[in-house]
């Protein structure tokens, strides 16, 4: 992909530069899990391990799983959401939602989210989420609070990554 848009011309390709982090090791991943008391979607969980711990990815990149970005300190939103997920019991909590909830969420947009852990920012405050339990276990929902809503994206990961790769 680096090969075809050199100038990082594509949206969020100046952020994550087409590069990925070292796959995650099998112990580190399962610690995750055990600290938050849930499995991870095997898509998702089988691209950590096996592909990369991010950041090439949709939006302005797939966000790690285990350690914060390296540019943290950049007072980004999504920095803030990444450490949100990481509170105490959040991953763990049912997935409250049965249905798409579209339209504007506002303030409350955090209690609908509980459940999923946070893939990527799509600017502007959106972000796409993967849910961790329930009967919507693996899909992929983006966040949109202010206009969107909050809906499904993509049926899994590997639907929503593939999708991204093949894109122009």
């Amino acid at each position: 992909m680096a090969a075809r848009d050199p100038g990082w011309s594509r949206f969020g390709a100046d952020t994550h530069r087409y590069e990925l982090a070292s796959a995650l090791p099998e112990a580190e991943i399962r610690a995750f899990e055990e600290a938050h008391g849930i499995d991870l979607p095997a898509e998702y969980r089988s691209f950590v391990a096996e592909v990369g711990n991010g950041p090439a990815g949709p939006g302005h990149g797939l966000m790690p799983l285990t350690v914060p970005r390296p540019e943290i300190g950049e007072g980004w939103a999504v920095d803030g959401e990444w450490q949100e997920d990481r509170l105490s019991g959040r991953l763990a909590e049912p997935f409250p939602l049965t249905e798409p909830l579209p339209g504007r969420i506002g303030p409350s947009a955090c209690e609908v989210t509980r459940g999923t852990l946070m893939l990527a920012e799509d600017g502007c405050g959106i972000f796409v989420r993967l849910i961790l339990n329930g009967p919507r276990k693996g899909e992929v929902w983006q966040l949109d609070p202010d206009w969107g809503g909050f809906v499904p994206v993509s049926p899994d990961f590997r639907t929503w990554y593939t999708e991204w790769l093949q894109s122009p």
